[in-house]
C-alpha cells in the first residue's frame, strides 16, 4: 500500500498512526520535531518533507501491510513513480484546510490511469479552516466525480472535531454505484434486495469509485475508521508463492558498509539467498546472480529470513549490478514511465572533483533519473530546485563533500533532420580499422541496424562499434544528446591480428559524427504542458503573464468564479512563470506541469561543454575530427 500526497497534507503523520496502532511504535512522532519513523535522512527531519520513499511493514489485526511513504513534492516525483509500480492499493491523503492542490491532482490522475485501487482520507479536521461540503464539491469537480463520503463530521475545525459513520446500505451510495455499473442499475431499478457494501468493494477494486474517510492524524480522530477502510475495501496481494518467481527492484540504496541492497516487491514465487536468481534488466541482457542475504520487511524494520514469498517486500544483498526498475525471475508486463525524465539540470562544483563525481555516481545509482555528467564541468539532472537542497545535503553528509551549484538550465537535445553518410576505408587513418555509417532520423529511441554481415568482424568488435554509437550519442554536434535516430552500419574492416576493439571505439566516434553532421541537426528545447486554475477576475493578467514567458493557451473553460487553462509553456521559462503567480492570482492559482514534447529552439542554437573538450559549432568540431585523424 501507497500513501501518496501533496507535501504538508499529513501523510507522514497518518504512517506515524498506523504504525502507533499496529504497536510498531510506542509513541507517534511529529513531523515537525524531526522524529518520525519513516523520515530517516538528516533533511527530511529539518525540512519536515519526505524525500526518499520508506518502506515499512506491519500488521492491521489480520492483514499484513507493506506501506510505502512516499514523497509529496514535486521535485521528488521520480520517488513516486517506483513507489506506485509495486502497489495493490494507496491513500491518498488531503489536507481539509488547503483541500485539492497542484500534486494532488497530478497523483489521483496517475493512480487513475494506472488503475490502483484509492482511498481518500480528508486531514486535519481540528484545524482552523477546514471545510466538509466545499471540499467534497472541489473533490468531485478537481479530483473525481466519483468520491463517495462514508462520513460526516462533527465540530469542524475545531480541537473537539470528530467523524460519524454513514451508512453504506443508503440510497444516496445506491444511486452513485449505479452510474457506474448497469447490470447493478437495473436490479437497483427492478426492487432486488442488493448488497451495497458488496458493490461497492468490487467498484473500488475496479477504480471506478473512491471512499472518503476524514480525521485528524495529529490527534487520532477518525483513525480507527480508516484502519477499517483499508482492511475493508482495499484488495489485498493475490500472488501465489508456488507460481514462477516474477518480482520488481523499486528503490536501490547503500549500506552501511557501502554495499547495494535492493528493495524489490515479490508479485509470485519466493526468493531464497544463495540460489540463482534471473535478472531481466531494463535495458540489456539478462544475467544470474546469487543474493548473499534475504531481508524482509516486518514489524517496522527488516528481519533476515531463508525464504521469502509472494506478497513481501524484501531487501536484497549481494546484487552489484542490480538497477531500479529491473525484473528478478520471468518478465512480467512491463511498466511505463509515469513521468518524462528531468528537463533541467546545473553544474556542480566541489574542491575535490574526483570525490564529488564518485559520490554523484553512487547518488545515481540509487535515482536512475538523476544523471551525472562530466566534462570540464561536472552536470546532474533535476526536476526542481530543491533537489539541490537535497543533492547538496546527501553529499555533506553521506560523503562529506561540500558542493556549490550554479543556475539551474534546460536540458535541449538534437533532432537529426535529414539522411547523412560517413565512412573511413582501412588504411586512411591512424586505426587499422574502417567503418561506416548512414544516419536518418525517427521518432523515438535509437534503432540500431546492421547493413554488413554479422560474421565478417569478431563479436567482440561489433559489441564496441554498438556501444560507442550509442555513447556518442549522448552528445551530439552541439554538446546536446542526440535521443532519436536510426543508425546504419554500412561498412566496416579489420586487420587481423592487428586491429583491436579499442580501434574501433576510437575510430566511431570520428565517422559516426560526420554522418551526423552531413544529416544535420537541430536544437530542441523541452516544452511543458500546463493546466491552470484562477480566478475569473485575475484571468487578462494570467493571459498577459502567460505570453511573456512564451506560453500558449489552447484551451479556456470559464465559469462564474474560476477560469481554467491549459496549454504549453517552454521549460527555460516554466519556473520564472510560477514563481510570480501568487502574486497574480493573490495566491489562488493552481497549476500542474508535466513534460510534453520538444520545440526547435528560436534563435541562435545553444550549446554546452562537451565531455572530451572539443569545440562546439559544427563546422569547428568537423575541423578538429579531421585534425586528429
Amino acid at each position: 500500500m501507497g500513501i501518496v500526497a501533496h507535501v504538508d497534507a499529513g501523510k507522514t503523520s497518518l504512517t506515524e498512526r498506523l504504525l502507533y496502532a499496529a504497536g510498531v511504535i510506542d509513541r507517534v512522532g511529529r513531523v515537525d520535531d524531526g522524529n518520525t519513523q519513516t523520515d530517516s535522512m538528516d533533511l527530511e527531519r529539518k525540512r519536515g518533507i519526505t524525500i526518499r520513499s520508506a518502506v515499512v511493514s506491519f500488521e492491521l489485526g489480520d492483514l499484513p501491510v507493506n506501506l510505502i511513504d512516499t514523497p509529496g513534492h514535486s521535485d521528488f516525483i521520480a520517488e513516486v513513480e517506483r513507489a506506485l509500480s509495486v502497489l495493490d492499493g494507496a491513500v491518498l491523503v488531503i489536507s481539509a484546510v488547503e483541500g485539492v492542490q497542484p500534486q494532488t491532482r497530478l497523483l489521483m490522475r496517475t493512480l487513475t490511469r494506472l488503475r490502483i485501487p484509492t482511498l481518500l482520507f480528508v486531514n486535519k479536521i481540528d484545524r482552523v479552516g477546514a471545510r466538509y461540503d466545499d471540499l467534497l464539491a472541489d473533490l468531485h469537480r478537481l479530483l473525481t466525480p466519483a468520491a463517495i463520503p462514508l462520513q460526516t463530521v462533527t465540530d469542524l475545525g475545531t480541537r473537539t472535531a470528530g467523524v460519524t459513520p454513514l451508512a453504506v446500505q443508503s440510497r444516496d451510495i445506491a444511486e452513485i454505484l449505479a452510474e457506474y455499473n448497469d447490470s447493478f442499475l437495473a436490479s437497483y431499478l427492478d426492487g432486488a434486495e442488493l448488497d451495497y457494501a458488496d458493490e461497492l468493494r468490487h467498484q473500488i477494486a475496479q477504480t471506478r469509485v473512491h471512499p472518503v474517510y476524514f480525521g485528524s492524524a495529529m490527534t487520532g480522530v477518525g483513525i480507527p475508521e480508516v484502519i477499517e477502510g483499508i482492511r475493508t475495501w482495499l484488495p489485498r496481494a493475490t500472488g501465489s508463492p508456488t507460481d514462477e518467481l516474477r518480482a520488481r527492484v523499486f528503490k536501490v540504496e547503500r549500506g552501511a558498509a557501502g554495499q547495494k541492497v535492493a528493495s524489490a516487491r515479490i508479485l509470485t514465487g519466493t526468493i531464497t539467498p544463495r540460489t540463482p536468481l534471473d535478472v531481466l534488466p531494463t535495458d540489456g541482457v539478462a544475467y544470474q546472480v546469487r543474493p548473499s542475504a534475504v531481508e524482509v520487511f516486518a514489524n517496522g524494520g527488516r528481519q533476515v529470513v531463508e525464504r521469502a514469498e509472494a506478497g513481501q517486500i524484501v531487501a536484497l544483498k549481494g546484487l552489484k549490478a542490480i538497477q531500479i526498475g529491473d525484473q528478478l525471475g520471468v518478465p512480467t508486463a512491463a511498466v511505463d514511465r509515469l513521468f518524462a525524465r528531468p528537463t533541467l539540470e546545473t553544474v556542480v562544483g566541489a574542491r575535490d572533483r574526483v570525490k564529488l563525481f564518485q559520490a554523484l555516481t553512487q547518488l545515481a545509482e540509487q535515482d536512475p533519473l538523476i544523471r551525472v555528467r562530466k566534462g570540464d564541468e561536472i552536470t546532474v539532472s533535476l526536476y526542481g530546485e530543491v533537489q539541490k537542497e537535497v543533492i547538496a545535503s546527501l553529499l555533506e553528509t553521506e560523503y562529506g563533500v561540500d558542493v556549490a551549484f550554479s543556475e539551474t538550465t534546460p536540458i535541449y537535445v538534437e533532432r537529426v533532420d535529414g539522411v547523412g553518410t560517413a565512412f573511413r576505408e582501412i588504411g586512411t587513418g591512424p586505426w587499422p580499422a574502417g567503418v561506416g555509417f548512414r544516419v536518418s532520423p525517427v521518432a523515438e529511441g535509437i534503432d540500431y541496424h546492421l547493413e554488413v554481415e554479422l560474421g565478417g568482424l569478431p563479436r567482440a568488435f561489433h559489441t564496441a562499434i554498438e556501444e560507442t554509437v550509442r555513447l556518442t550519442l549522448h552528445q551530439g554536434l552541439y554538446g546536446w544528446e542526440v535521443p532519436n535516430c536510426r543508425i546504419d552500419l554500412t561498412y566496416t574492416a579489420y586487420f587481423s591480428p592487428v586491429t583491436t576493439a579499442g580501434d574501433f571505439r576510437r575510430l566511431v566516434p570520428l565517422v559516426l559524427l560526420e554522418a551526423v553532421a552531413a544529416a544535420g541537426t537541430t536544437v530542441m528545447e523541452p516544452v511543458n504542458e500546463f493546466e491552470l486554475d484562477v480566478p475569473s477576475e485575475t484571468l487578462s493578467r494570467v493571459l498577459a503573464h502567460i505570453a511573456e514567458h512564451r506560453g500558449l493557451v489552447t484551451a479556456t473553460t470559464l465559469s462564474e468564479t474560476q477560469a481554467h487553462l491549459e496549454g504549453t509553456i517552454p521549460a527555460a521559462t516554466t519556473h520564472p512563470f510560477e514563481s510570480y503567480l501568487p502574486t497574480l492570482t493573490r495566491g489562488e492559482a493552481l497549476l500542474t506541469t508535466s513534460f510534453r514534447t520538444h520545440q526547435p529552439v528560436a534563435g541562435p542554437p545553444p550549446t554546452r561543454t562537451r565531455t572530451d573538450g572539443n569545440p562546439l559549432n559544427q563546422k569547428q568540431y568537423l575541423m578538429h575530427l579531421n585534425r586528429s585523424s
